[in-house]
């Protein structure tokens, strides 16, 4: 059986991740930082085939550790601090787990990897958000990057000190570029589930108003479940590249707003909706769109979640969720 390790086992794209490759026949291993991590039980709880291993971002030797107990086929590196809002405000955190938390990946991977007869295969969460201040439009695998926050510089460091190690060393290592891509899994805190969630909430009479930041901001958002399936066919190549994984469709804010009442039936949405300036970013990303053709034709993968598909099943969630927890019968 192939063996993969994923960091960030306990996010979003950790959890669809180790399904997939559960699915695909792989041990799954999943790196938790601390003895007593919180959301630990409930990736055991959800995913009991997948092995916890201890590890930490921060710490080259417990990386190294966690390596030579899995001895995994495939790393895939999504631990990061991931929230743009929260990289303002810790910059030097999100510097150290986001952007070195990769140097030390793959110096782990390096340090250990002639010991395997198959050398291991590393892929990097990089994200959109290192695009920023877009140079072009749509954005492809060689847009120049304009990071606009902590995150976005961090992962460029990410993006880039994988490439070094591919070229310097000869690892199999590649990088998944991803857009905005959401689901039922997604943290409360990202503005796709605060929206979806406060619709729901709403709807139920739970909460009375949505209090948001910029509506004017477009992304191109995508299923998550989709998108992890990109992560591994990166994987499967004969060669490593760095690839560019979006649908090519941009929504605004507004939209996703809009979309999401409509969804419970609310046509007055405006109603509920407030702007708060402490939810505005220092420095805005106005606009992100991707241009997926490399993915499209040399790896052969394509979004399968439309965005309407994809609001309607985040709020059909979060009203089952939020009625469950209020003892309403729906």
């Amino acid at each position: 059986m192939p063996r993969a390790f994923i960091t960030g086992i306990t996010g979003q794209d950790g959890r669809h991740l180790a399904e997939f490759l559960h699915g695909k026949g792989y041990d799954v291993y999943g790196m938790v930082k601390g003895q007593n991590n919180p959301r630990a039980q409930s990736v055991i709880d959800e995913m009991p085939f997948v092995e916890l291993v201890p590890g930490d971002l921060a710490d080259l030797p417990s990386l190294v550790a966690a390596l030579e107990l899995s001895q995994p086929d495939e790393v895939y590196n999504l631990g990061a601090i991931s929230f743009v809002a929260l990289s303002f405000n810790q910059a030097e955190l999100t510097a150290n787990l986001t952007g070195l938390g990769v140097l030390r990946m793959l110096e782990a991977i390096r340090m250990i990897g002639g010991t395997h007869d198959n050398p291991i295969r590393f892929y990097q969460a990089s994200s959109s958000e290192m695009f920023g201040k877009v140079r072009e439009t749509p954005q492809t695998e060689s847009t120049p990057f304009h990071p606009r926050s902590p995150y976005g510089c961090a992962k460029v460091f990410g993006h880039d000190i994988v490439v070094n190690y591919r070229e310097s060393y000869g690892l199999f290592a590649c990088s998944g570029i991803l857009f905005n891509h959401e689901g039922p899994r997604r943290g409360i805190e990202f503005v796709t589930r605060k929206v979806t969630n406060a619709v729901a909430r709403i709807k139920l009479g739970l909460q009375h108003e949505l209090v948001l930041g910029n509506l004017d901001a477009k992304r191109d958002w995508g299923y998550a479940g989709d998108y992890v399936k990109a992560m591994w066919l990166m994987l499967q190549q004969d060669e490593p590249d760095d690839y560019v994984i979006a649908t090519g469709e941009t929504h605004s804010i507004e939209e996703l707003v809009e979309r999401a009442f409509a969804e419970v039936e609310i046509d007055n949405w405006r109603d509920y909706v407030r702007q708060d300036p402490k939810f505005f970013r220092p420095a805005e990303v106005d606009l992100l769109i991707g241009d997926p053709s490399k993915a499209r034709e040399q790896l052969g993968w394509k979004p399968e979640v439309s965005f309407p598909d994809l609001v309607s099943m985040m709020v059909q969630n979060d009203l089952q969720l939020e009625a469950a927890k209020a003892g309403i019968e729906l």
